[in-house]
């Protein structure tokens, strides 16, 4: 049987739905994982650190394990873990996850193995992505 998502996983919404999730959220070391746009069965693990988000490529081994900055991981619960603790390489530690409000409605795709490649898992792993959400212009409102 499948592990379950975790709620922070929000399925197939765009870079710019992501964005805008954690930009509303806007608290440092916000995350949420996402499908990629760009890689057929890649996840985007996605961090909020000073209006910027950081996207990482998570990949899944043809062994259904999931990889990301060179670890594996059985579940994404176990990948959210490791990341949660402090410098282990993220541009932010993971620390408020941004829940998705309804239940998944179909598993997420999953890529034939023969496409998961180690020159694929090195690409993917290396560097993240980082973009800013579109009201970054706005200032922002410390409660302290």
């Amino acid at each position: 049987m499948a592990a379950a998502l975790p709620m922070c996983y929000h399925g197939a919404i765009s870079r710019k739905e992501c964005e805008d999730l954690l930009g509303k959220k806007n608290k440092e070391g916000a995350y949420l994982i996402r499908d990629s746009e760009t890689i057929q069965g890649a996840k985007c693990l996605c961090v909020y650190k000073q209006r910027v988000v950081y996207t990482y490529r998570v990949l899944q081994t043809h062994t259904g394990l999931y990889t990301l900055m060179g670890v594996f991981f059985k579940t994404l619960d176990d990948l959210i873990r490791h990341f949660k603790r402090r410098n282990q390489g993220l541009a932010m530690h993971l620390r408020h996850s941004v829940k998705r409000k309804t239940a998944m409605l179909s598993p997420p795709s999953k890529r034939p193995a023969s496409q998961v490649t180690n020159q694929t898992l090195t690409q993917g792993a290396v560097q993240p992505v980082a973009t800013t959400p579109p009201d970054a212009t706005k200032p922002i409102t410390l409660l302290l």
